[in-house]
């Protein structure tokens, strides 16, 4: 089973944003896939009231898996009623691939596809 959750201890954030030389700010925010084995994914991302931004989706490789953390990365920002995520040229590629660009020019995802069959029904 995998357990997909919002990593609380902003030291631990902090370190995943260096790590992958993303710039930590007061609004950055990383959401781990945690299985049996441990750390199986994650994802880098900034939320404040009025937008989101993804920077990073770990793996890129498993499209299943990184469909399911960006899903639940957006859900972060959902349920604090912020519809407006967008895309960080790093994770552009990938959100583009799961379907979620709404406008590429911009880097808006579509948050709708929340509410619709993952991976594009493949």
């Amino acid at each position: 089973m995998i357990s997909l959750a919002p990593v609380k201890d902003k030291n631990v954030i902090g370190k995943m944003f260096k790590d992958n030389s993303v710039e930590y700010g007061e609004n950055s925010g990383c959401l781990t896939a945690e299985g049996p084995d441990g750390l199986m994914g994650y994802s880098l991302y900034s939320l404040d009231s009025e937008r989101m931004i993804v920077y990073k989706i770990f793996p890129e490789s498993d499209l299943p898996l990184a469909d399911g953390i960006l899903r639940s990365t957006l859900h972060i920002a959902a349920q604090r009623s912020v519809m407006d995520a967008y895309c960080a040229e790093d994770s552009e590629q990938l959100c583009e691939k799961l379907g979620f660009i709404k406008d590429r020019a911009s880097g808006l995802l579509d948050i709708d596809r929340l509410f619709s069959d993952c991976c594009q029904g493949k």
